[in-house]
C-alpha cells in the first residue's frame, strides 16, 4: 500500500484529481495498471448532521457523492410511527440515499431494547448501530434471534465507561450470538489510546460497521480534524480491512464545524476515496 507520503504526493501532483490513466492517454505508452477492488463501501454517519433538516442533508450527501447512511434518531424520533418513518425513508430513497442502518441507538431498559427493534423493523434495515447497557445483553441476543438482525455496538472511547473499546465489546459478547457485533469508531479507538488497524484484524470475525474519522492527538482530550490532517494512519485502517475482506460500510462521522460541516467533509471523504485508490 502506499504511504501516505505517496499519497500526498500524487494528490499534489494532480493524479487522484485527474485520473492516472489520462496521464498515459498518448500513443506508444501502453500502461498495465492492476485493478484495485476494495470490498468495502463509503457511507455517512448521521450524527454528522445533527444541525440540518433531512432534505439539508440529502442535499450536501450529494455534493460529496455518498449514497449510504446511517439515519440518527434526530431525523427520524424513536416514538414514531410506520407512516412517519416512512415519509422519511422515501425522502432518502427518492434522492439516491440508502439508509442502511440506524444508530447509534442507546438502549437502557428492555421496553428501549423493544423501541429500537420495532423501529428498525419499520425503517427497513437489518442491523441497529447501538449502545445497549450490559446487563441487557442477554435480552438483546433474545430479540437478535426472533428479529433475525444485526447488532453492532458501538465504541465510545474514554469518555464512556460504556463500552470504551472494541476489546471491551469482545468480552462481553464473544460468548453470545453471533449477529452481535461490533461497529469500530476510528477515532474514540484512537482516543483511548489503541490502533483500530490492530483492532480491525484483530476482532475481524465480529465486524459489521465502520465509523472513520481523523483526531489530533491519541489522548481522551483528541478532537475530529479533517481526514488526513490528524494522527491517525489511514492507509493502515483501509490495508487491514482489505487484509480482512470486510464488506460493510466505512462511514464517516465528521464531529467538527458541526453548523458548516461540508467543506471538512468533502476534504474527508476525498483523502479517504484516494487512500482507497491506492495500493
Amino acid at each position: 500500500m502506499n504511504s501516505r507520503r505517496q499519497f500526498l504526493k500524487l494528490a499534489g501532483t494532480g493524479v487522484l484529481a485527474a485520473g492516472a490513466s489520462s496521464l498515459y492517454a498518448s500513443k506508444g505508452m501502453p500502461v498495465s495498471v492492476d485493478k484495485i477492488v476494495n470490498t468495502f463501501s463509503i457511507g455517512m454517519a448521521g450524527y454528522t448532521f445533527k444541525e440540518f433538516t433531512v432534505e439539508k442533508t440529502i442535499e450536501m450527501m450529494k455534493r460529496v457523492g455518498v449514497t449510504y447512511l446511517s439515519l440518527k434518531d434526530f431525523h427520524m424520533p424513536m416514538n414514531s410511527n410506520q407512516e412517519q418513518i416512512n415519509a422519511v425513508i422515501v425522502k432518502f430513497k427518492s434522492a439516491g440515499i440508502n439508509v442502511y442502518t440506524v444508530g447509534v441507538v442507546y438502549m437502557k431498559t428492555k421496553e428501549s431494547v423493544d423501541q429500537a427493534f420495532e423501529y428498525a423493523k419499520m425503517a427497513g434495515v437489518k442491523m441497529i448501530v447501538g449502545a445497549p447497557d450490559y446487563e441487557l445483553l442477554p435480552y438483546v441476543e433474545k430479540k437478535i434471534k426472533t428479529y433475525d438482525f444485526k447488532m453492532a455496538i458501538h465504541n465510545h472511547g474514554p469518555d464512556n465507561p460504556l463500552y470504551p473499546n472494541a476489546a471491551d465489546i469482545w468480552n462481553h459478547i464473544k460468548d453470545l450470538d453471533t449477529r452481535i457485533g461490533i461497529c469500530i469508531d476510528i477515532g474514540h479507538t484512537t482516543r483511548d489510546g489503541q490502533d483500530p488497524s490492530v483492532d480491525i484484524l484483530k476482532y475481524k470475525s465480529r465486524i459489521y460497521d465502520m465509523h472513520v474519522k481523523d483526531v489530533d492527538k491519541a489522548t481522551k482530550e483528541g478532537i475530529t480534524v479533517e481526514m488526513g490532517r490528524g494522527i491517525i494512519n489511514i492507509p493502515k485502517v483501509v490495508d487491514a480491512l482489505r487484509k480482512i475482506k470486510y464488506s460493510g460500510m466505512c462511514s464517516l462521522e465528521f464531529e467538527k464545524d458541526m453548523t458548516d460541516p461540508l467543506p471538512g467533509i468533502a476534504e474527508s471523504i476525498g483523502y479517504f476515496k484516494g487512500v482507497m485508490a491506492c495500493k
